[in-house]
């Protein structure tokens, strides 16, 4: 229903620089909570009337205002008068009544003109009745104003609601001869410090990170988000869940392990699959995937990936070492391939980034 609503919507219309460049900053807003607003999805918008912005605003957190009333309110405290406006969204304005009110609602009462909407909200609750709800109170609506980018942004929220499944992200730090490890186990450390740090922001847009018991045993790994450098206070983000992996029930929640001192640390013995879907019910919509090989490879084997997160530090580690994935393949025609999506220096290292083909 969404596809076919956003065809119509986009059908003959043309968007201008303006809408672009607005949109933008739209999604700059909307950047603000992307470590703080887990479950809920990154939303910003700005309001603009004779080419003045006269409101911005962002939802910052669960069960706070969205980013819509942010704005309005914004635009209200400095004495503007928002009827005639336009507000770029995006994502589609809410039509149900949740922990807040519906922001459509909100957006009518409030005079507007037109609202731009970068990408719609695939939740069921929404899925394209804000967007009805909007033109049948006379307000003219487009759609799909930096879409991809807008979707990019809450890709973890909008694949669940599509899939039923989460997002998943695996990240990877390897040698040059995809080694993760020495034979021994010692992998501390192969990358370097700016790609450690670059880490944090992967587990701070995570719900979930799911860890194979072998890696809780070898480097008793915290696995928090604790960088100081991400824009926000540590005290604000939402830490992730730990999920364990422990097929051969080799640890309990008695281990003496630093994971096991949280209380909201899972272990889990039964199927991959089962695991995500268990997730997604618990609104762990982006899981960060960090493990060794044989986890690793689990995934990949399974076809759970959805985007493969690669640190190559510039050394090899030899034959002995233990490889990146360890899974079996016998013949070429069932190698498992990626997109290169994007690739930039980090320090020594480079980093890979990879989605399912």
């Amino acid at each position: 229903m969404n596809e076919l609503l956003l065809s119509e919507q986009m059908s003959g219309q043309n968007h201008t620089s303006a809408d672009v460049y607005y949109m933008n900053l739209a999604i700059a807003e909307a950047k603000k909570g992307r470590f703080t607003t887990k479950p809920n999805p990154n939303v910003g918008c700005v309001i603009v009337k004779d080419n003045l912005i006269i409101g911005r605003g962002f939802h910052p957190k669960a069960g706070l205002p969205h980013a819509e009333i942010y704005a309005l309110n914004d635009a209200k405290n400095q004495g503007f008068d928002v009827a005639g406006a336009t507000a770029y969204v995006t994502l589609e304005p809410c039509s149900h009544t949740g922990r807040t009110p519906p922001c459509a609602d909100a957006l009518i009462k409030s005079g507007v003109a037109r609202v731009v909407v970068a990408c719609l909200d695939a939740n069921p609750l929404v899925a394209g009745s804000g967007i009805r709800k909007l033109t049948d109170a006379g307000i003219q609506v487009s759609v799909g104003v930096c879409q991809e980018a807008a979707y990019a942004l809450n890709v973890g929220f909008l694949t669940a609601m599509q899939t039923g499944k989460p997002y998943v992200r695996l990240k990877m730090a390897m040698s040059l001869d995809g080694r993760t490890a020495m034979k021994s186990g010692e992998s501390k450390w192969i990358t370097g410090d700016e790609a450690r740090e670059d880490v944090q922001t992967l587990r701070a847009i995570s719900a979930a990170i799911i860890t194979g018991s072998g890696t809780v045993m070898a480097d008793d790994p915290a696995l928090s988000v604790r960088s100081d450098r991400l824009g926000v206070p540590v005290a604000g983000i939402v830490q992730p869940t730990v999920v364990v992996a422990d097929r051969s029930a080799r640890l309990t929640y008695d281990s003496d392990y630093q994971l096991f001192k949280r209380s909201d640390v899972l272990l889990w013995r039964e199927d991959l699959p089962s695991l995500l879907s268990q997730l997604k019910q618990q609104q762990c919509y982006d899981v960060l995937v960090e493990s060794g090989g044989r986890l690793a490879g689990a995934f990949i084997e399974a076809d759970l990936v959805d985007e493969l997160i690669i640190y190559q530090a510039p050394c090899i580690l030899g034959a002995t070492a233990r490889p990146a994935f360890d899974l079996t393949i016998e013949k070429l025609f069932e190698q498992k391939r990626f997109a290169l999506m994007s690739h930039e220096r980090i320090g020594t290292d480079l980093k890979l980034v990879f989605t399912k083909t």
